[in-house]
């Protein structure tokens, strides 16, 4: 395990809280059967890359969260299309993926040992993906270097900078050194909050990924619940030209998604941290009392999402999906983080 993977604290066992609302076993295996479907189908077609219209991928991105079983709820201005454009958003569950490339299409970055993957990691690479080696931060500054190239070329970049999955109830920091590449690139930076909520209406943490929980639990707790929504809120575009440094960037796209100073983010209400990994007392998230952030993962948990390294100055925030191929899913476990 690198000492510069960020972490969170949340775990399964003290976070994530499984609904009363539950479906019988055939219809959730039915809903599992199909998310499978339409994944691999995505991998499949993921060597199109630019040749699948946009909105095909949107068609499909919304496909995979509704074949679980949950409804998708998309509030805000349409991200803008045609041009270059930074998405960032909070990350709670392997769900962020499609639900960000249902907002637009955007190219992904992914850890390099996808790349080995039997079959899929051949695919990937051949629809483009971009990888990063999350043991080199030498390689670092040539990623994100890598990133403002793909922006100036009129490409949708998605990123997670919190640099791992939380369960939602708190939120980590935003890393700074992904908006780095917006403002190399002149791009605007849009802001995306996620969210899930219960049956009941009651914001909730089934779909939450995170700690050792394993894909195959997570799939079937999700498949399983009854009523799960998807909530994501398109924020207004922040514009790189009105923040001077990337500090000022990322902490202005962090309070529109929520994940500021006051640590509350407005799907969850109160119980959440401070923004920068500090969950308050009694959250679920671990403990009572202010958690200070940390730079490595606790003893037996991985570090969810795309997380890297951090700590350098020219680090990568988390990134997923496609600019216009579907191929968000297979990545969605790796990334880039730096503080």
């Amino acid at each position: 395990m690198s000492v510069w993977l960020p972490s969170a604290p949340c775990t399964p066992q003290a976070c994530v809280r499984t609904t009363a609302a539950r479906t019988g076993a055939p219809l959730a295996v039915l809903r599992l059967t199909a998310v499978v479907a339409l994944v691999l189908a995505g991998v499949v077609l993921a060597p199109l890359g630019g040749r699948v219209p946009a909105r095909a991928v949107r068609w499909w991105s919304r496909s995979v969260v509704r074949a679980a079983g949950v409804r998708v709820r998309i509030t805000g201005a349409p991200a803008p299309t045609g041009t270059g454009l930074l998405l960032v958003a909070n990350h709670i569950s392997w769900l962020d993926i499609p639900l960000l490339a249902a907002v637009r299409p955007a190219r992904m970055l992914a850890k390099a040992e996808i790349r080995r993957w039997p079959v899929a990691g051949a695919l990937v690479a051949r629809a483009g993906v971009l990888f990063i080696d999350r043991d080199r931060l030498r390689a670092l500054p040539a990623t994100v270097a890598r990133i403002a190239a793909e922006l100036r070329a009129g490409h949708a970049v998605a990123v997670f900078p919190e640099g791992s999955t939380w369960c939602g109830r708190a939120q980590g920091h935003f890393r700074r050194a992904v908006f780095q590449a917006a403002l190399d690139a002149g791009v605007p930076v849009q802001p995306v909050r996620i969210g899930y909520r219960d049956r009941a209406g009651a914001a909730g943490t089934v779909a939450a990924f995170v700690g050792e929980d394993p894909l195959l639990a997570s799939l079937w707790r999700v498949v399983s619940a009854r009523g799960l929504v998807a909530e994501v809120e398109v924020r207004p575009p922040l514009a790189p030209t009105a923040h001077p440094d990337r500090k000022a960037l990322a902490a202005a796209a962090a309070a529109r998604v929520g994940t500021g100073e006051s640590g509350v983010h407005p799907l969850h209400g109160p119980g959440a941290g401070s923004g920068r990994g500090e969950p308050a007392a009694d959250d679920g998230c671990g403990g009572r009392g202010p958690v200070p952030e940390r730079r490595t993962a606790a003893p037996g948990q991985r570090s969810r999402g795309l997380a890297g390294p951090a700590g350098h100055r020219h680090g990568a925030g988390e990134a997923g999906g496609r600019q216009a191929g579907p191929q968000a899913i297979p990545g969605a476990r790796g990334a880039v983080g730096a503080y």
